[in-house]
């Protein structure tokens, strides 16, 4: 792909953490960001060059939200969450090895098309008459550590979990940064242990995009009141399926 088609695509990857980090969008923005490098790379590289950024986005998310989090969530969702990751990740480490990017690219697509289907009947869970049992934590935990490991989409059991406890929203961000933070620094020797999901090569080729992270948050959290953000999440909805779509059926020459 040409040159500046890859810095185009880096720089939105960068725009739209920030932006998810800043209010804009929730994790709409993040789930778009690995089929949105496989555009320009392989599924198993587009995987593990978006961890830097994310690690960078949830700095500032922390920074927005410290100690807003519900530490007993959180005692509840880790553990299974590293199970989780370490599955995740010694997956994603095994198809990479192996080359196996077309089934990567369908596993990715499949990922997307469930965050898609998951915002649109995501309004539907307030209305549940719902009786909490800690292991839907547990299973939530283990599901958004395999799902953000294997293709950094860990959003919709956590987000779901977390939607059926009634948490007010300050508190729900609170506990979603750091969540997410610990989740990405699990993740770093999974993706740092081969040169087919991060090499440095590859990683040094998009630092420069990094300024766009501080930037994008502060866009979204200066505009968020000034842009309607149905009318947003609607639009990135259909990038979203568009993206997935294209991941699930596409296969590179």
């Amino acid at each position: 792909m040409p040159e500046a088609q890859f810095y185009i695509v880096v720089a939105l990857a960068c725009l739209f953490i920030g932006l998810s980090k800043g209010g804009l969008g929730g994790p709409v923005p993040v789930a778009m960001l690995t089929p949105l490098m496989s555009l320009i790379m392989p599924a198993s590289q587009a995987v593990g060059i978006v961890l830097i950024p994310l690690l960078l986005g949830d700095l500032i998310a922390l920074r927005f939200y410290w100690g807003k989090w519900e530490t007993n969530r959180l005692r509840l969702l880790l553990p299974m969450s590293v199970i989780g990751v370490v599955m995740g990740g010694i997956l994603l480490v095994s198809l990479a090895n192996s080359h196996q990017d077309v089934l990567l690219r369908r596993i990715l697509g499949g990922f997307t098309l469930l965050v898609v289907f998951y915002k649109v009947l995501s309004s539907r869970f307030n209305s549940l008459k719902y009786e909490h049992r800690d292991w839907h934590g547990r299973l939530a935990g283990w599901a958004a550590g395999f799902g953000s490991a294997l293709a950094n989409v860990g959003a919709p059991p956590y987000t779901t979990y977390m939607i059926l406890q009634g948490i007010e929203p300050v508190s729900f961000l609170g506990t979603t940064s750091l969540f997410f933070a610990l989740v990405n620094i699990m993740k770093l020797p999974f993706t740092l242990s081969s040169n087919n999901v991060l090499s440095l090569h590859t990683l040094a080729s998009i630092l420069w995009a990094l300024p766009l992270i501080p930037l994008g948050a502060w866009f979204g959290k200066r505009f968020v009141k000034h842009i309607n953000p149905r009318k947003f999440e609607q639009f990135m909805l259909v990038m979203l399926f568009i993206l997935g779509v294209f991941s699930l059926f596409y296969t590179p020459a």
